[in-house]
């Protein structure tokens, strides 16, 4: 099939079935980490590993993330998108069974970069392929949909695997979750190539891959990355830390860790289907500005309560909710602002801003782990400053958009 432009190619490829594998695809990173949060101080016990230890297994993830997303960009600029989605959700089946097959915390945290390294393609090429079909606004409700209809996975990732460890042992997490790439395989071998060979780069790979140059000197790309970065690294402080703060510091069950895990989750809906009836109105850089800002004043009000206790475990949940929930406003307009700055290469692009946004993770979660203390203090500081960082930035966006 030949497609001549983004809008063409939306024509021939809307559709529930696409839809769907498309949202499976940007959901793999979540999948991936969610579905074992409520194991890890089991997990630690039985492999004899420390918080900090099993904490790495998240910042391992994200660091075999980040860098095989600039790996997988440049390939599928060159020989398309279908071939090395399919390699990589293979190369994501082989970690999972090698996490389930560990027996020390050294094991699993190199068959989580394993896994990494494969699921890295899915989200940087589903969001090519988000970008193959549709122009930046377009773009943007797109990716908004898709976070809405991912979103029910992580919402619901804890309390399953939650469940699951009740009823079998945390291995079994990790079996799921390569049953989950046999799937998404035999989904991508019935789906159509997203890119024709007439958009694809000529040169070989060694050359593709020095396109990144371009790409850093484009201010527009680099300032929406930086962004994803700050608030990845917030996010995902969130994500190594939580389970920890909320199950052994305010001595809630994984069940109900689950539960409020799951309402973030919600939040991040909530916030992708605002952004899907207005971004056509305000524009994308409004509303990134207005989702770092909200961030911002919630990680503030997170950093209050973990200092002062006030609330206890409700207070700080109410908090984060405001704050994880403006992911839905954040990635979607973030990505789909910088995607739009660039013509050819958007692989590259993409890759480059899952690399910022993942690598800000891998910081964030690393930084959780060296600071752990058993308090939620750690995880406050990393979450306010970072997106202290992100809103200013945004600001800088806004008001060069303002001035043009």
């Amino acid at each position: 099939m030949t497609i001549s432009s983004p809008s063409a190619g939306a024509e021939n490829y809307r559709g529930i079935w696409l839809t769907i594998l498309l949202s499976l695809l940007l959901g793999f990173a979540s999948i991936s980490t969610d579905l074992y949060l409520p194991a890890m101080p089991s997990m630690g016990a039985q492999l004899g590993a420390s918080q900090g230890q099993l904490e790495l297994t998240v910042s391992g993830y994200l660091m075999g993330f980040a860098l095989g997303q600039l790996f997988w960009g440049p390939v599928s600029d060159r020989f398309g998108r279908k071939v090395p989605l399919m390699l990589g959700i293979a190369i994501f089946v082989v970690g999972a069974a090698g996490c389930a097959l560990s027996t020390d915390a050294t094991q699993l945290i190199a068959a989580r970069i394993v896994q990494a390294l494969g699921a890295s393609a899915a989200v940087v090429l589903g969001r090519a392929m988000v970008r193959d079909l549709f122009h930046r606004d377009e773009a943007a409700r797109m990716l908004s949909t898709l976070m809405l209809i991912m979103g029910i996975a992580p919402m619901i990732g804890p309390s399953v695997g939650a469940q699951i460890l009740a009823l079998s042992s945390w291995q079994s997490i990790f079996w799921v979750l390569v049953g989950v790439g046999g799937v998404t395989l035999i989904g991508l071998a019935r789906t159509a190539e997203s890119l024709p060979r007439s958009m694809r780069g000529e040169c070989n790979l060694a050359q593709a891959f020095l396109a990144y140059g371009p790409l850093f000197k484009n201010a527009k790309l680099m300032a929406h990355a930086m962004i994803l970065g700050c608030f990845g690294a917030g996010v995902f402080a969130y994500v190594a830390g939580s389970s920890f703060v909320f199950i052994e510091y305010f001595s809630l069950s994984p069940q109900a860790y689950g539960l409020i895990f799951a309402s973030g989750i919600g939040g991040i809906m909530l916030s992708n289907a605002v952004n899907l009836r207005l971004v056509g109105r305000f524009g994308s850089i409004r509303m990134l500005f207005i989702g770092t800002s909200i961030a911002a004043v919630a990680g503030l009000l997170i950093l209050l309560v973990a200092s002062t206790g006030w609330g206890g475990w409700i207070g700080f949940s109410i908090a984060l909710f405001a704050y994880i929930g403006m992911n839905g406003l954040i990635g979607a307009n973030a990505i789909a602002g910088g995607l739009s700055s660039v013509e050819q290469g958007t692989g590259s692009a993409s890759a480059l801003l899952g690399f910022a946004q993942y690598g800000g993770g891998m910081v964030g979660s690393a930084l959780i782990g060296l600071l752990a203390n058993g308090t939620p203090m750690p995880m406050a500081l990393i979450i306010s400053v970072s997106t202290t960082c992100a809103v200013v930035i945004s600001l800088t966006i806004s008001r060069r958009r303002a001035s043009q």
